[in-house]
């Protein structure tokens, strides 16, 4: 088993709270409690429509997605001046955004974010909020333990054939990373059989699902590696790939050997239950050595 890297300290800021904007999913709470366990005060923005009703058990502050007015007022009013985004948010269409004034004077720059993949979308957001006066924290340097260390996680042991499959990959994703496609692939005895786009990690691996149960696919059960990694140049504080039993459930179902990410590139909200879900569908993790460090 590799060592893992060493991950960063837990970013502190400056003084008063800090704000994390919440999309869905598990990782908003999770990056929260590891920042209040390490003694910052913290105050959640989750989107409304995205994050779930656990929020609310947390000093929070509704935001409809559209009203940048009110988030900057309210991050100002809180005394906030960390920020941290984390949790699924879905790419809204224009005509459902409500957009309030100060929204409505930034228009041509969001229209301008709109027309391009999601790091272009991320950054530009990010660059926005900076320019505004916030500081932007990634939630790996609030919460370290997110990161997915090095090596085999598991029970279960990767091939020399599967590390093959997973260099195949990431030949690939950096090839495709830096037009702004997608973070995952799957490779089967080094082909190349489905890439993540805009349905995102889990609809890919039902694709693949689907092409096994059709016959498009005739490969053994338990052949094929998931691989998942940053986009390189990618701002890792806005947008890191994640991992979590959802993935492992599909891509069991997919037929695959096993899972692997980039060390220290990759968050997920809970290593232990993840590995155990792994091991019970005897899948492997493997934390495969980054090609760049983190942000």
């Amino acid at each position: 088993m590799s060592s893992s890297p060493k991950p960063p300290e837990p970013a502190q800021g400056s003084a008063g709270p800090l704000a994390i904007i919440c999309g869905g999913g598990t990782f908003p709470l999770a990056v929260a409690r590891a920042a209040q366990k390490a003694g910052r005060e913290v105050v959640l923005f989750p989107v409304r429509g995205f994050a779930g009703p656990e929020v609310e058990a947390w000093p929070h502050v509704w935001i409809p997605i559209g009203r940048f007015g009110l988030l900057t007022r309210e991050l100002r009013r809180r005394g906030c001046r960390d920020v941290v985004f984390i949790g699924n948010v879905l790419r809204p269409r224009i005509r459902d955004i409500r957009l309030d004034w100060t929204t409505l004077t930034l228009l041509p720059r969001v229209l301008y974010m709109m027309r391009g993949g999601d790091d272009h979308l991320l950054s530009s957001l990010g660059k926005l909020v900076e320019e505004t006066g916030f500081h932007l924290l990634g939630a790996h340097e609030v919460a370290p333990d997110i990161l997915v260390p090095a090596g085999q996680l598991g029970a279960v042991s990767v091939s020399r054939e599967e590390l093959d499959d997973i260099n195949v990959a990431r030949h690939v994703l950096d090839i495709t990373g830096p037009l702004d496609i997608g973070q995952g692939l799957v490779v089967m005895d080094r082909h190349v059989v489905a890439m993540e786009a805009a349905e995102g990690t889990d609809l890919m691996l039902a694709r693949v699902a689907e092409l096994r149960a059709n016959g498009r696919i005739r490969r053994a059960a338990r052949c094929g590696v998931l691989v998942k990694l940053p986009k390189a140049g990618q701002d890792r504080r806005l947008d890191m790939p994640s991992l979590g039993e959802r993935t492992v459930e599909g891509a069991a179902r997919a037929g695959l050997a096993g899972i692997a990410v980039e060390a220290g590139g990759v968050i997920v909200a809970d290593l232990a239950r993840l590995v155990a879900a792994a091991d019970a569908a005897g899948l492997f993790i493997y934390g495969i050595a980054p090609r760049e460090a983190a942000r």
